[in-house]
């Protein structure tokens, strides 16, 4: 199963899933990672407008990364489909509060269309 977590920092944080968690914030080398910039013009406009420039480039990213070098899509499904897989990032924060308007919320949507075996988890939005 692949689905996300909050990583979470401060006192009293919420258990942590069971399973493998993967950090795939822009800070990481993660594949499903955005980049700093798509974040940067994101949180400078988090209105419906400027979270559809967001996901459309995102997606277009990850489809770039995809066709150039698909293997590590695909150790990720493997890795979810023997165990749990959790992507995770800060969101939902005071700042972008709606987890649906996270990245992990289309990256989870992106390998649920890329591998349509694998059982993906989309997080309940607000």
């Amino acid at each position: 199963m692949l689905a996300r977590y909050q990583i979470y920092r401060g006192p009293s944080p919420p258990p942590l899933p069971n399973g493998i968690r993967q950090d795939t914030r822009w800070r990481t080398k993660h594949p499903l990672r955005p980049t700093k910039e798509m974040v940067d013009a994101y949180m400078a406009s988090l209105d419906d407008a400027g979270w559809r420039r967001f996901r459309k480039a995102y997606l277009a990213l990850l489809e770039e990364r995809f066709q150039t070098d698909r293997a590590p899509f695909d150790e990720i499904a493997k890795l979810a489909r023997d165990g749990d897989v959790f992507l995770g990032c800060s969101c939902p924060t005071k700042t972008n509060p709606r987890v649906d308007r996270c990245h992990t919320f289309a990256a989870l949507e992106f390998m649920r269309k890329k591998y349509r075996d694998l059982r993906v988890e989309l997080p309940q939005s607000d």
